[in-house]
Formats: C-alpha cells, sequence, structure tokens
C-alpha cells in the first residue's frame, strides 16, 4: 500500500510539468516548476539533490563559456542552446537560495530590472546620450552612487575571483586607473614590459621556480595592462590567437596526412617550415 501511495505522490508531482503537444512552449515558469521538481526530496533527480552552490558553480561557468564559443563560430542553433544552459544555471542557483530561504528567481528577475532601469536614467529617466561614451560616463556615475555605502573598503573591491586571471587583471588594473594610478601611454606600457622581460631572464637563470613563476605573473600581468590602454581584452585576443594556432597546426596535420606522415615525424625545422607554410595560405 506504502508504495502505491508513493507512486501515486510521485505521479501527482511530476504531472504539474507535462510534455507539450503541437504549438505549445513551457514558460519561464514551467523552468522553475521543473527545477523545483529535481530538487524535491521526494522523487526528485539524486544528482540534483546532492548539489550545491559551489559544486555548481563551475558548471556555470563553463557554460558561459560555452555562449561565447557558440558566438565565436557565430553558431545561432547552438547559441539558443546554450544560453538556455546558461540559464539553467541561474534557476539552479535561485532554486538552491530559495530553499535557504534567502530568495528565489523572482527576486533576482526583479534586483536585475531595477538595477538596469536605474543605471539608464538616459534611457528611463532624464538624462540624455547620444554616445557609448556618454553612456559609460553615466553608467560609472551610477554605480558610484550605489556605492557610497561602501566607503572605506578598497578601491579594488568588486572583482570577482572566479575570473579568467588576464581579465580579472585588467579589470583590477581599470579600478585602480579611476584613482590615477596608471600611465598613460602604451609607450610607457611596453618600457615597463621591456623591464618584467629582463627580471624573467635573470629568474630563468636562478634554480628557483617561484621567482621564475612571480616574473611570468608580473610580465603577463603588464600585458593585460597594455590590452586595456589599447582597448583589447587581453581574454578575447588570447583565444583569437589559441584559435588561429589550433587551425594551422590542424593545417599541418592534414597536409601531412595526405603524405600518410604524421607530425610527430618530423623534425623541428621541418615542423617550422610547415607552420610558415600554413601562415603564407592565410595571406594569399
Amino acid at each position: 500500500m506504502a508504495i502505491l501511495v508513493n507512486l501515486i505522490r510521485r505521479h501527482n508531482k511530476m504531472a504539474k510539468v507535462k510534455k507539450l503537444e503541437n504549438d505549445e512552449r513551457y514558460s519561464i515558469d514551467d523552468l522553475i516548476e521543473i527545477m523545483s521538481q529535481l530538487r524535491n526530496p521526494d522523487g526528485g533527480c539524486p544528482w540534483d539533490l546532492e548539489q550545491d552552490f559551489k559544486s555548481i558553480a563551475p558548471h556555470t561557468i563553463e557554460e558561459a563559456y560555452e555562449v561565447a564559443d557558440a558566438i565565436d563560430n557565430n553558431d545561432m542553433q547552438n547559441l539558443r542552446e546554450e544560453l538556455g544552459d546558461l540559464l539553467f544555471q541561474s534557476v539552479f542557483h535561485a532554486q538552491m537560495a530559495s530553499e535557504e530561504q534567502h530568495f528565489d528567481l523572482h527576486d533576482v528577475i526583479h534586483d536585475i530590472s531595477a538595477k538596469m532601469v536605474y543605471r539608464h536614467p538616459h534611457v528611463f529617466g532624464d538624462k540624455s546620450a547620444t554616445s557609448a561614451s556618454d553612456v559609460n560616463s553615466i553608467w560609472d556615475e551610477q554605480k558610484s552612487k550605489e556605492k557610497k555605502s561602501y566607503e572605506g573598503k578598497s578601491a579594488l573591491d568588486g572583482v570577482p575571483l572566479a575570473l579568467p586571471s588576464l581579465l580579472r587583471a585588467q579589470k583590477l588594473q581599470k579600478k585602480a586607473a579611476k584613482t590615477g594610478f596608471e600611465w598613460t601611454k602604451a609607450e610607457d606600457i611596453l618600457d615597463k614590459l621591456e623591464e618584467e622581460i629582463g627580471e624573467f631572464r635573470d629568474a630563468a637563470a636562478s634554480n628557483s621556480l617561484q621567482d621564475k613563476r612571480e616574473e611570468l605573473g608580473d610580465m603577463l600581468f603588464v600585458v593585460a595592462n597594455l590590452g586595456r590602454i589599447m582597448g583589447i581584452n587581453p581574454e578575447e585576443a588570447l583565444r583569437d590567437c589559441n584559435t588561429k594556432f589550433e587551425r594551422r597546426f590542424n593545417g599541418m596535420e592534414d597536409d601531412l596526412s595526405k603524405e600518410d606522415k604524421v607530425i610527430s615525424d618530423l623534425t623541428l625545422e621541418e615542423m617550422t617550415q610547415l607552420w610558415v607554410k600554413q601562415k603564407q595560405k592565410e595571406f594569399k
């Protein structure tokens, strides 16, 4: 009897979200209910029930990268899917917060809506903006008003640790620059980069891995700052470089496969010659 009662109870819970027919479409409320059922101790998904904020956070970051990848590939169908996956991450976190009575997804939607209205007085208020530069100035002004209650804390506060390191470096540098702590010319940063390269050469000649690691970090930090001054996102630049490297390396492998060869059979000099040929193909 108990088994039958549990089956009926589970059926009734699952019946809240049904499979669609014809042109019916799920709504955001359906998605919230689906997440609620996945986390329901009585008939939910064992894996979903085991998760917490920390265990889900890496998946959230991964989904954001997959969105960026779909955009880079100009794959709109995949972008649609990946945006759904990223949205689901927000729903997942909000569901867990709701279970602990912190907030729910409707609170999240309200907060971001209120923030966007507040930070766009040139759209929803009486201010005006005719350029992206005007908008950036208004945005920074509105943000600074929001943070008056945080006076006394560091000017660098608010840059998430979970950001990719190059992107986080640039955001830290941008915040520091607002205090006047920055170089104003790219040439000055290039001079600093040459100085850091010299220090890295000295560290490379030593036996201290810690020194090498520290000096390599210094070089990367300066490179990120150079990108900021020149209006270049270093994370995007490196991602593009990775794509270019992969494309050229795959091209080398493809050319060798036509000769029934593999790249590991070549000397470094032969590999370099092939690499140059791949570069030349791109400039024809």
